[in-house]
């Protein structure tokens, strides 16, 4: 095999630029009138002095030509890195500026690049970054469009081949010039393929089924996913791949990419006439204006670029590592998550401290390690009609507030958590009594409510300071190991009261601004704090918040059976690390369903694990049950969290390369030595005189033998790991553990194997 150097090459002759490590190679070349070019996106390659051969453009009807009295060179059927907007490429643009004559065409050519180690941070955004120098090279290149005297700078990072084959983009636009602009389009990837010979996959969905797979091969002309809710939405995630029609999760190629975004974002593909495919990712243009000042910058937020020939999963352990060892960050990184109990599904807003520390006894004794007190415990917060902004414990509920609560739940020996939902407010709050100019709002326009509650302008910094206040007052005064950070609504009538007309288009962008300047506020003063995002559960599911916040909550959607989709469609994208997952009483509280202890729990524990019900409801087999599943969670909870996931068997049936009718999912965690795995496999219905279902494992190392101790039993089962990838495990065996459960077959059933080499 062939090593392929860890470099950025730029050869000066040729005028190309190379980024090349054993996973990809993407090259560049600035052609003779200065754009900058794609020339190739894929497989490595060895490094050349001159890729000029790689370039290839074809005159076709209707293209207009950049040279007067010859129609040989048009940039719209060339691979182009930064294509402007109204010239001779008539296709998606990768900018638009709006001058002060109305003029919106631009000419961006190359002016100059720097390679360095390492990777510089992006003032104000969350973004990818390195411990050391040694784990990337970035490339930035500056184009110049010369009538603006505006530079747009693009940069590149390329991660070190430990990583996987990705690339981390960001654009910067600065006024050098003397005008006054705006800027209403600028993407921060945008990446020319040379066919169409792809299956676009997405994670769709909406409240409570969020980040379903759906694909389909591309067409002639656009689709697209998008956010205009002003956060990335439970609707649409922000990552979308190209995976060629062959591919499945263990082989081919795959182009996927991902936003460190939290906002409005648009991620399309574009196929032209000649099957040319353009990929785009940034900030959605619609609603979206930015007024760049003579001297001033804006700061488009960063895109990760995937490459694989090895599959989706591969795609997904790229992004998987990524993020969770260099986009998260802070103490709980690397730490192995507490097992919780929250109280909302127990309590909902009735509860009283003595009823609240009865809870908390018990989950101590089962093994708990952390309670969570959530939503009604401040203001005159008795339903969700009012309190939001009033961030004072509510001592008719609490008499000694939360630093005596928290003192109580600390003298039983757990951590304690508590639940904040700082971006909204209700009008029946002081907080809006006092300042109800500081919710988003069209003036003469209706104001739109959702859950009672209207959306705070946190664009600006003074409404920011004062939730920075109140919260920061709360941690510093309790005992606070945690905190569920819950976003309820989306942002309608959007309007900021305190800037101009000509800045009204900032609005959505400076909000999310506002909201990662609170989040890094608290995580720098609280860095023992474990934060969870939340946004009615899995509406801002994204790679922004993972910076400040290592997990999220998946979903409000707690159903075993709706959870297999949820986390399976998840892992596409996100660490196992990073998925809050939490048993949850039945009847379930959304769907209904009567799903056993035993699955729930099983479900549950690819992902943080908690639980979300009273415990002190449950039948003494229910508490032996639960104290075996946190007993089995602490014994193995390093290897469910941080172990290389793999995706085995797809609920969506044969959808984005998965195995099986969609009645059965599996899938599995791996140690990184390869000595120790975790397989899950989960049932849905039943089925009379089955056929045999053996399913194929992954990322055992072959040569081992892998002991599998099964049923009540103890016998004891060796394999090889060849044996177990080749020919696979026979689901009908007992698990290695059930929890307690019967050990029969029904609806909804799950069996957990634990191999372990010898």
């Amino acid at each position: 095999m062939t090593n392929y150097p860890f470099a950025i090459h730029y050869e000066a002759t040729s005028r190309t630029f190379h980024l090349q490590n054993d996973n990809l190679s993407y090259i560049m070349m600035v052609d003779d009138y200065g754009k900058l070019l794609q020339l190739y996106f894929g497989k490595p390659i060895q490094h050349r002095e001159n890729f000029s051969h790689l370039f290839n453009f074809t005159t076709h009807a209707m293209s207009a030509s950049i040279l007067e009295y010859d129609s040989s060179y048009s940039y719209e059927n060339v691979k182009q890195e930064f294509p402007d907007f109204g010239a001779t490429d008539l296709r998606s643009a990768a900018v638009k500026i709006r001058q002060e004559n109305g003029a919106t065409v631009t000419d961006f050519r190359y002016q100059s690049h720097r390679i360095f180690a390492g990777k510089e941070k992006l003032a104000g955004l969350p973004a990818s970054y390195v411990k050391n120098p040694e784990e990337a090279w970035t490339l930035e290149i500056q184009l110049l469009d010369a009538l603006t005297n505006v530079t747009a700078t693009l940069s590149y990072t390329l991660f070190a081949p430990t990583f996987g084959g990705i690339i981390a983009r960001s654009v910067k636009l600065s006024n050098n010039g003397n005008e006054n602009l705006q800027v209403e389009r600028l993407l921060s990837l945008s990446l020319d393929l040379p066919d169409k010979n792809y299956e676009w996959v997405q994670l769709a969905g909406a409240w409570a089924r969020e980040r379903e797979i759906e694909e389909r091969p591309l067409a002639h002309g656009s689709q697209a996913i998008y956010s205009l809710r002003g956060h990335s939405s439970p609707h649409h995630n922000p990552f979308a791949a190209l995976k060629r029609p062959t591919a499945d999760e263990t082989q081919g190629e795959v182009i996927a990419t991902t936003f460190v975004y939290s906002g409005n974002f648009l991620l399309q593909a574009e196929v032209n006439s000649i099957d040319m495919t353009r990929l785009q990712l940034g900030i959605h243009p619609e609603g979206f204006s930015w007024q760049l000042l003579p001297g001033t910058s804006f700061q488009a937020p960063e895109a990760l670029l995937v490459y694989t020939d090895k599959g989706l999963n591969q795609m997904s352990a790229t992004f998987h590592k990524l993020l969770q060892k260099r986009v998260a960050r802070g103490q709980w990184r690397d730490q192995a998550r507490p097992i919780l109990l929250n109280n909302w599904e127990a309590t909902y807003f009735d509860f009283t401290e003595e009823k609240l520390l009865a809870i908390a006894q018990t989950a101590k004794e089962v093994g708990v390690e952390l309670f969570v007190l959530d939503d009604g415990w401040f203001g005159q917060r008795t339903s969700d009609r009012a309190g939001l902004g009033d961030w004072t414990p509510n001592q008719d509920r609490l008499p000694n507030g939360i630093a005596g609560l928290s003192q109580k739940i600390a003298d039983t020996g757990l951590k304690f958590g508590l639940w904040f939902e700082p971006e909204m407010v209700n009008k029946d709050s002081q907080l809006y009594r006092q300042h109800p100019d500081w919710i988003i709002h069209t003036p003469h326009r209706q104001q739109s409510q959702y859950r009672n509650q209207y959306v705070l302008n946190f664009a600006r910094e003074e409404v920011v300071d004062n939730i920075y206040q109140q919260m920061a007052q709360i941690l510093r005064e309790a005992k606070i190991d945690y905190v569920k950070w819950d976003m309820n609504r989306s942002i309608s009538e959007a309007f900021d009261s305190s800037r101009p007309a000509s800045q009204q288009g900032e609005i959505y962008h400076r909000y999310i601004l506002g909201v990662y300047a609170l989040y890094e506020r608290l995580t720098s003063e609280f860095p023992q704090i474990l934060f969870e995002s939340c946004a009615s559960g899995g509406g801002r599911f994204d790679a922004g918040m993972l910076y400040y916040a290592p997990q999220a909550w998946t979903s409000d959607n707690s159903d075993a059976i709706c959870r297999l989709k949820i986390q399976y469609g998840t892992s596409l994208v996100y660490p196992v690390s990073a998925m809050g997952a939490h048993v949850s009483i039945t009847p379930n509280h959304q769907v209904g369903r009567m799903t056993p202890l035993s699955t729930r729990a099983a479900v549950a524990l690819f992902g943080t694990f908690g639980y979300e019900l009273d415990l002190n409801q449950l039948t003494s087999e229910e508490i032996a049950q639960v104290k075996e599943q946190i007993a089995f969670m602490k014994e193995h909870r390093d290897l469910l969290q941080f172990g290389r996931f793999y995706r085995l068997r797809s609920p969506f049936a044969t959808v984005a390369g998965g195995f099986g009718d969609g009645n059965d999912t599996a899938w599995m965690v791996v140690a990184p030595d390869q000595r120790k795995a975790i397989v899950g496999f989960f049932q849905i219905l039943n089925k009379v005189d089955e056929p045999f279902n053996w399913v194929k494992l992954a990322g055992l190392a072959p040569d081992k033998h892998y002991t599998l101790t099964t049923g009540p039993t103890g016998e004891t089962i060796t394999y090889t790991g060849d044996e177990l990838m080749a020919i696979g495990i026979d689901t009908r065996k007992d698990s290695t553990t059930t929890f307690g459960a019967p050990e029969t077959r029904s609806d909804f059933s799950s069996r957990l194997w634990v191999l372990e080499a010898e």
